[in-house]
């Protein structure tokens, strides 16, 4: 059977600048990794927060070493995870294309796990103002935004996306964040499917699995919005797709969370 062709706008594949891959042997068996899946395209999208200092110029620099190493198996592209702070909005704010996927305006955004400002809403309108295109990373894993549905309805409604991790969508980040991944896809608010990867073993840059356990829970079209469409709109700065979700099956657990 060929594999589809799939785009993961969320790893952590650049060695040595964040929580990810340790070193460079690591990060190119990741890389090979997500290729032998299918995977065309990776965004780099290291950590940009407190504890990890982001540096365009060093991200690029490791982009191109690890692109020579692996010819266009897969191709990697800039990004990052910019975890959301007074001193990271005020950035943004004042150099819109700094921190975005590809410079085209999308941006992977991350909010603290403790606290979510009830300005959340202002903050993200004022970003999309200056040309930005909020990308929420992870809601379902988050503890606070997964118990607010109505908000990041709301969010999607103000010009929001939203990218689910793939493994928690197959209920390895538990069963809170399984049940709040499928709330999100029923509601029609996923853009994304992403990996999230950190290395080869507990975090994997694969999409395959995830990709034939949505074309048969949803549909295939559902599928190839979520992995490729959109994240080659993303790629190229594009408007991103919209459609129905047909949920055809149900997972082992109900939404009894809310």
């Amino acid at each position: 059977m060929s594999l589809q062709a799939m785009i993961d706008i969320h790893t952590h594949i650049l060695p040595g600048l964040d929580d990810g891959a340790r070193h460079r042997e690591e990060a190119l068996a990741m890389l090979r990794m997500a290729a032998a899946a299918g995977t065309t395209d990776m965004v780099a999208s290291s950590h940009a927060n407190l504890e990890f200092a982001f540096d365009p110029q060093v991200a690029e620099e490791r982009i191109a070493g690890l692109q020579g190493a692996v010819g266009n198996a897969p191709r990697i592209h800039y990004g990052c995870e910019l975890h959301l702070t007074p001193e990271s909005i005020a950035d943004v704010l004042r150099f819109p294309q700094k921190y975005s996927i590809g410079h085209r305006g999308y941006l992977l955004l991350e909010f603290s796990d403790f606290l979510v400002p009830k300005t959340s809403s202002e903050i993200l309108g004022r970003m999309i103002a200056r040309g930005v295109h909020p990308i929420i990373a992870h809601p379902e894993r988050n503890p606070i935004l997964r118990k607010r549905m109505p908000e990041l309805e709301a969010w999607v409604g103000q010009g929001c996306a939203m990218q689910v991790t793939a493994q928690s969508l197959l209920g390895r980040f538990g069963k809170a964040a399984a049940v709040a991944s499928h709330e999100l896809m029923a509601r029609g608010l996923v853009h994304f499917l992403a990996s999230d990867a950190h290395d080869c073993e507990h975090r994997p840059p694969v999409l395959d699995q995830v990709r034939r356990y949505v074309e048969e829970a949803f549909d295939p079209e559902t599928a190839d919005r979520l992995l490729r469409e959109n994240p080659q709109a993303v790629l190229d700065g594009a408007p991103l797709a919209t459609g129905p979700v047909h949920v055809r099956k149900r997972p082992w657990f109900s939404f009894s969370l809310w």
